[in-house]
């Protein structure tokens, strides 16, 4: 299971990596940044193939999306310096109670 998480947690750095990068993009009109996005997400989509071999696929993506958003946010935030308002940051803090609540609580996730 530990494994499971260890591909998890690739898929959303892969993942990170590339959606900050589709922002450099500039629609796919500059090269270099296009290339990372796209090795990027193919990269992510592969080690997120990998928990669901064993895993609910609700539970995985619930997971890999909770922690992208809450990532990018981060990242456009201190990087992009996008301000967060208020709805902004409670909502960020609901998404991530619901991957703790997931993680804790859920009997779909076999610990």
């Amino acid at each position: 299971m530990v494994q499971n998480y260890f591909y998890l947690v690739i898929a959303v750095i892969f993942e990170v990596i590339a959606t900050t990068a589709l922002k450099q993009t500039d629609g796919f009109t500059r090269l270099a940044p296009s290339l990372v996005s796209i090795g990027g997400y193919a990269l992510a989509f592969y080690f997120l193939s990998l928990p669901l071999r064993t895993m609910p696929v609700g539970v995985v993506y619930a997971l890999w999306c909770g922690a992208g958003i809450i990532l990018i946010t981060a990242i456009g935030w201190i990087w992009f310096k996008q301000a967060l308002d208020l709805p902004a940051l409670v909502g960020m803090g609901l998404i991530m109670a619901g991957v703790m609540v997931i993680n804790l609580y859920s009997k779909t996730v076999v610990h």
